[in-house]
């Protein structure tokens, strides 16, 4: 049996040795396994047992799933009522983003927020607000005093939030946090 690859970032493959429970990965631009008479050879650098390899090969994205889902917006206190009341039936919190079109690190941010709102598609619903296109009356129900803040709303009210003005990768690591917590 042989396997090759052009691209390692499309296959990947972890190899356990039972003995010492070492992990090894391979790196590189190209992966070829090949079996022979019961061992397995990784390119030409080692020969290892066959029950102690494992291949895992992740080729093709799911494409059954998003990768993205837009964020909806948010465009005044009625229309986050009836927000709220719709996710209260469904026993589902919501995540709104409190952002300003002139705000560098919001702006930044929103695609990463869209990206894993594809995580989330089923189990909550991401919705914007771009505090200078709304009523001060709905940013102050917000209780919005930097931006970006990321708030989860649950039974109509605010659960938690991430004031997000540090790397948009722990922002994101953050919300992700916030979410487990209250799904």
């Amino acid at each position: 049996m042989s396997a090759l690859t052009p691209n390692s970032s499309l296959v990947y493959r972890q190899v356990y040795q039972r003995d010492n429970q070492q992990q090894q990965w391979s790196g590189g631009s190209c992966l070829l396994l090949q079996r022979s008479k019961g061992f397995i050879w990784v390119g030409n650098h080692k020969r290892i047992a066959k029950r102690d390899v494992r291949v895992v090969a992740n080729l093709w994205p799911d494409l059954s799933r998003p990768t993205s889902v837009d964020m909806e917006p948010i465009n005044d206190s009625d229309h986050l009522d009836q927000i709220l009341l719709r996710a209260q039936e469904l026993s589902q919190p919501i995540l709104i983003d409190w952002m300003a079109a002139w705000c560098r690190k919001c702006i930044y941010l929103k695609p990463k927020l869209e990206k894993l709102s594809a995580d989330f598609d089923t189990k909550l619903k991401f919705y914007y607000v771009d505090v200078n296109k709304v009523p001060q009356a709905l940013v102050k129900r917000g209780n919005i005093s930097k931006m970006p803040t990321i708030q989860l709303w649950k039974d109509g009210e605010i659960k938690s939030e991430v004031i997000g003005g540090h790397k948009a990768w722990l922002v994101i690591e953050e919300v992700r946090e916030m979410i487990n917590k209250f799904i």
